[in-house]
């Protein structure tokens, strides 16, 4: 169940609050926007609900993904391991900061297998990147383990499991850097949008600056502001931080539903002969949003 689906008042209310401003983007104009900062407002949530001491709101789940990586270093041919099964965001990302992916088998979670991450290291690996697909997580004890066994940087794309856990830990905040999609199919949505999770000031203050041409944002005037690298133009709207504002304060109401209709689902195809679940790697952690099952054979798959 995406949050589009339970959009209402409160996502209005958010919106018009800014229309009523007219000030659309999430920098500057201090003094038209009448103390509405919505943006900042999101970020300061999110970091509440999701324990990480720092967000940073982008675009899409995309910029975010490309966004930390740049801001945790990773670059013209470092090797990043990621999963073969994912969505094409995750690998663009990886390519449009010059880094290689090395694409590793699945095991039946879903995700990275472990195993296979280790055989895939060489001296050009610089970061594994599990995804955690399909609403669930991938292996996070054992990825852990591997990068600080190897000095490797661990990053969540956790785009599609907003509101997931892993061991009591919100997905996207275990690693080095994590980050979700907010896109119109999300569990919570902004219509487009994405943010980028970390407990490093200094990823953080890269993400910052990268998102918007590389300014620094440390002074009071934002023309006056120094721009100490390259960036490029990551920003989230006002208008789309409005919306994600008030869906993140209906996130437990959504994964309630969410959980609830799976588990019904899952009732009935549970009784079907031959059908397996996926490998959930903490079952109390999983948010919901998809019910994953496997057949005997690829025969029995390729009819049905």
């Amino acid at each position: 169940m995406p949050g589009f689906e339970m959009f209402g008042a409160e996502e209005k209310k958010e919106v018009n609050e800014v229309l009523e401003t007219g000030i659309l983007m999430r920098y500057g104009f201090d003094g038209a926007r009448n103390g509405m900062w919505k943006s900042k407002e999101l970020e300061q949530a999110i970091c509440s609900r999701f324990e990480t001491q720092y967000a940073q709101l982008t675009s899409s789940g995309t910029g975010a993904l490309t966004t930390a990586m740049v801001a945790l270093g990773v670059g013209v041919g470092d090797e990043v391991i990621m999963p073969a099964f994912t969505f094409v965001a995750s690998f663009e990302a990886i390519l449009s900061v010059g880094a290689v992916p090395i694409l590793v088998d699945i095991d039946s979670s879903l995700t990275l297998d472990p195993a296979a991450v280790e055989a895939a290291i060489t001296p050009r690996t610089k970061c594994i990147m599990p995804v955690h697909m399909c609403g669930s997580m991938a292996d996070l004890d054992a990825l852990k383990a591997i990068c600080d066994k190897y000095n490797l940087i661990l990053l969540e794309d956790a785009c599609q499991s907003i509101g997931g856990t892993y061991k009591g830990k919100p997905l996207g905040s275990i690693g080095h850097a994590g980050t979700f999609s907010f896109d119109f199919v999300k569990t919570i949505t902004c219509g487009e949008g994405g943010v980028v999770m970390t407990n490093s000031k200094e990823v953080y203050t890269k993400a910052d600056a990268y998102t918007d041409h590389g300014h620094d944002h440390a002074g009071v005037d934002r023309g006056a502001d120094l721009h100490p690298f390259l960036g490029y133009n990551f920003r989230i709207s006002e208008l789309h931080a409005a919306v994600g504002l008030a869906q993140i304060k209906k996130l437990d109401q959504f994964l309630v539903v969410q959980k609830k209709n799976n588990q019904i689902l899952k009732s009935y195809v549970e009784k079907v002969p031959g059908i397996a679940f996926r490998t959930v790697p903490d079952p109390a952690g999983d948010s919901g949003s998809f019910l994953t099952w496997f057949l005997p054979s690829q025969a029995a798959t390729e009819k049905v």
